[in-house]
This record gives C-alpha cells, structure tokens and sequence, in this order.
C-alpha cells in the first residue's frame, strides 16, 4: 500500500534534500530535528557507511529509537564513544569532520548566519541563545549544510550580526581568515534549494521545490535572488523513501508533523 506515501510535506521534502547532499563514507555533525532524520535517511538509503557525530560528544551512534535530543540516552548503548560536547568539538577543531548542519533565525545573501539578535546588538527587539556550537561547526566543517525556513525576514540581503560566518561579504574574503572549514555548500529551505557562486559567493536559486514557484522563492527573499540558468523542480521523493522516513526514521512523530 505506497499510495499513502505519494504525498510529502515540506518538512519532508527538506530532509529528503538534506539527506542527498551527504556522501557515502563521510563523517557528519548533527543536532536533533531534520538534520538528524536527514542524517537517518542517508543512512538508511544511499550513505550507508557515514558516521554521525552528535554535538553533545556522542560518536558513531546506532541509536534504536529516534533520539529526542543530542542528550538522549538512547545514544549510548553501541556508540564508540559517549564524551562531552568540547570533545565532539574537538573533531571539528581538528578539520575531520565532512558535514556539518545549521540553522539560524536569518542568512544573509553570502551565506552568514545569525542566531544572536534581531536589530541593533545593544539594544535588540529580540536577543537570542547565541551560537552553541554553531560557529565551531561554521568555522571549522569542510562543509555546511543550512536548513531552514524561507521567508523574507529571515533572508535579508545582510544578516543584523554574524554568528557563523558564511562567506563575510562574498569573494576570496572569508579565505584570508585561514579558516579550517569551506564554508555552506547549500541551503535547503522549505521552498526551494540555493546553492553559491564559486567567485562572488553570493547565494543563487539552483531549484525550486515542487507545487512552489521562482516567483514566490523571489518574493520571499530579501535581496535580488539570482536564479541559475539550468533551474529547475527538486526531485520529488520517491514513495519508498517517504516511507522510510516517516516509518523507519521518525516513526513516533517527534519531528515530523503528523497528517
């Protein structure tokens, strides 16, 4: 019976995305949420052989159940190594580490995160946690991955203050740091996936997902989006993979929501 798989939500349709971008064999920072699923359903489907590193210090998990958080216990039995979160970030720090995933309350159109403040720093209309250990992850991944709502406040053309750099203001600028990591390779947001020029680094439309048009993705962004010339839908899931990640990856609903 895949007929009720057909159909996917957009929270589904970004972890599916997410799940594309990782590759067989590589190492991958996770927290909870569709990061983790994505991580899941790599697993599950074309990266078999990752090893995902839990922000908390949790190395090489094989959880049996949908971990609730980067603390969960269920983290522990069968992982090779349960440490803290300035261990886990250690790998980081080193350079070994392939993936990383982020989110944040804005991106700016040369990929910068900001999960500090919205308006002036001194004195915000509204102050957040701060960054955990997402400038770590930012810094120091060979790659970023970035998920997250898109809606035109939270793309603005220039972040209100960069938490994680991205590429600071495009060009070779964010080289003459010497940081360890690349950099965000794509965004994967609930309308569409946005990918970086290789010269100027500022963010550029690569597809768009299905039943959401460029036009909207546009309007919902804070700058003047480039779209690239071979733009075209995201590929759909396939019902099998909806399937797996709905049953197998998430299957109490603790991240996705159920229909």
């Amino acid at each position: 019976m895949k007929h009720k798989y057909t159909n996917f939500t957009q929270q589904e349709m970004m972890a599916v995305a997410a799940a594309r971008e990782i590759k067989d064999g590589e190492i991958v920072i996770i927290g909870t949420g569709l990061p983790l699923l994505a991580a899941f359903l790599a697993q599950k489907t074309t990266a078999p052989n990752i090893i995902t590193l839990y922000e908390s210090g949790a190395y090489d998990c094989k959880p049996v159940r949908t971990p609730s958080s980067v603390v969960d216990s269920v983290l522990a039995p069968g992982s090779a190594q349960t440490a803290s979160l300035l261990e886990g970030l250690g790998y980081v720090h080193a350079g070994d580490i392939d993936v990383g995933f982020l989110g944040g309350a804005q991106i700016d159109k040369h990929g910068n995160l900001n999960t500090q403040v919205i308006g002036d720093y001194r004195a915000p209309k509204v102050r957040f946690p701060g960054s955990g250990g997402s400038n770590d992850i930012g810094v120091g991944c060979k790659r970023t991955i970035v998920m997250m709502a898109h809606l035109k406040q939270r793309f603005p053309e220039k972040v209100d203050f960069i938490t994680t750099p991205g590429f600071f203001n495009g060009g070779k600028e964010r080289e003459t740091y010497g940081f360890v990591g690349g950099g965000p390779s794509v965004v994967i947001s609930n309308m569409g996936l946005l990918r970086f020029d290789a010269e100027t680094r500022e963010m550029y439309l690569a597809s768009y997902h299905p039943g959401v048009s460029i036009e909207q993705i546009k309007e919902n962004t804070g700058w003047d989006l480039k779209v690239a010339k071979d733009v075209h839908e995201t590929e759909p899931p396939d019902p099998e993979v909806i399937r797996i990640l709905r049953d197998e990856c998430d299957p109490d609903g603790l991240y996705l929501k159920k229909e």
